[in-house]
């Protein structure tokens, strides 16, 4: 039987990193509990102090088919390297330069959300299409595919 797997980042500002991952991807802000209006609403009902009130976030694909990234506060910041990273997969069926310039666009639009772009792996057939490496705003690595 296969499983649902939610990601989780481990971050400072979990509903910043949500609002970026949720542009980044397509996906939303997962809904507030029901009978709530807002998550505001839901967690001043919870009495969760405000101060609080950035410690989780999640987004969803709003088709349902991927899966759930959950954000959470802590309180140290990023160390090392990733260890693993997510593939956005930018140009899907694109090859050479249509696809290093489709990528390229897709890094664009992402910086302007605050990602920050390390490097470009130029195509090397057979095997290797491109990619370009780029890290969110709180420094995680991953790659535009």
């Amino acid at each position: 039987m296969a499983r649902d797997v939610q990601i989780t980042f481990d971050c400072a500002d979990p509903a910043g990193l949500a609002a970026f991952w949720a542009e980044a991807l397509g996906y939303r802000l997962q809904d507030p509990p029901g009978g709530f209006d807002s998550w505001e609403q839901a967690l001043e009902a919870m009495g969760v102090p405000p101060e609080r009130r950035n410690d989780a976030s999640a987004v969803i694909d709003p088709e349902g088919s991927g899966p759930r990234l959950f954000f959470q506060r802590v309180p140290e910041g990023k160390q090392a390297k990733n260890r693993v990273h997510l593939d956005v997969r930018a140009a899907p069926g694109l090859e050479g330069d249509a696809r290093m310039a489709a990528l390229e666009a897709e890094a664009e639009r992402l910086a302007a959300h605050g990602a920050t772009r390390l490097g470009r792996h130029e195509p090397a057939p057979p095997l290797g299409a491109g990619h370009l490496v780029l890290a969110d705003p709180e420094g995680n690595e991953f790659c535009l595919d």
